[in-house]
């Protein structure tokens, strides 16, 4: 009798213990939510330097065309690139580009863009906003996600413009106005 009631406790514990486990999320209400009760809307303009040549790249290829082609089909380039407030490499830097491009296209030069903009100066310090979008390079305004973020920008969504100011290939240098329109808490 004593066996048969230790063995029915154990299944009880496990049978518990499993049930609970299935518990993975809860839905809360607005009152638990704190500071993220109000959600905000936040503009932000930045300009991008990419730079793949020189003594101190800021981009990488590290994975070369799989084919030889025009549009670089199958290249894959990781960045940090510098995020500045105007369109001088000089002027003041707020942040960091970093992530990776994939030519993605075939017929056109096209990438994947996968990139977390990480601010590092001002009230923006320490946030991010992740992008992730299609850029067909050639094409005059570029709009890509943005779905998601930290710090300032949690459950941050929204989009932004790319619009190249300059860029040359021999160099292999190019600068990108990002116009960043992002809904948060």
């Amino acid at each position: 009798m004593t066996k048969l009631i230790l063995i029915l406790a154990a299944q009880i514990l496990i049978f518990a213990a499993v049930a609970s486990a299935g518990d993975l999320g809860r839905t809360m209400n607005g009152k638990h939510l704190g500071p993220y009760k109000k959600e905000k809307f936040t503009h932000l303009r930045v300009y991008w330097h990419n730079s793949v040549n020189g003594r101190n790249p800021s981009s990488v290829m590290i994975q070369q065309p799989v084919l030889n082609s025009s549009s670089l089909f199958g290249a894959i380039t990781m960045m940090d690139d510098p995020l500045t407030l105007d369109v001088p490499r000089n002027s003041t830097v707020v942040g960091q580009a970093q992530g990776m491009y994939a030519a993605a296209a075939q017929g056109e030069i096209g990438f994947l863009m996968v990139m977390n903009f990480a601010f590092t100066t001002g009230k923006y310090n320490g946030s991010t906003i992740t992008i992730l979008g299609r850029n067909v390079v050639m094409s005059k305004v570029r709009e890509m996600p943005v779905v998601g973020g930290s710090e300032i920008f949690r459950f941050a969504r929204g989009y932004v413009e790319a619009r190249t100011k300059s860029i040359d290939l021999k160099a292999g240098v190019a600068i990108v106005e990002y116009n960043c329109y992002i809904l948060h808490y």
